[in-house]
């Protein structure tokens, strides 16, 4: 069973997808009745034209939000995968801080000199 207290990555979803297949939708629509018509007349006239453009105009819709909600499910499953490794970075890192045996096997953090230090580094120069 999945851990339900962690939270989920956000991943775009169901408006997302609606909107793809409300696109979808309508482009198949323009398409048929763009195949209807030039079936049933022999002459283009401005309803062709305005099928035409409608299924060239909502196919491309449809495409382009297709490979959006493509790229935003892929950087946030990138995102996730990153948070998840900083946080086993982080963790094995105190971990290795809190069961080192000497100071020589943990590389610690890098901090400023102290105040009395800075006086004496002061005084040098």
């Amino acid at each position: 069973m999945a851990d339900s207290s962690r939270p989920q990555p956000y991943q775009p979803g169901a408006v997302s997808l609606f909107f793809v297949a409300k696109a979808g939708v309508f482009a198949a629509a323009f398409w048929i009745w763009l195949l209807v018509l030039v079936l049933r007349t022999d002459s283009a006239t401005g309803t062709h034209v305005l099928a035409a453009t409608g299924a060239i105009t909502t196919t491309l819709v449809g495409v382009v939000l297709g490979a959006r909600m493509a790229l935003q499910h892929n950087a946030s499953v990138r995102h996730a995968e990153m948070k998840k490794l900083l946080v086993d970075i982080s963790w094995n890192a105190f971990a290795a801080a809190g069961n080192a045996e000497s100071a020589g096997k943990v590389v610690p953090f890098p901090t400023g000199p102290a105040d009395s230090e800075r006086a004496s580094q002061r005084g040098r120069r």
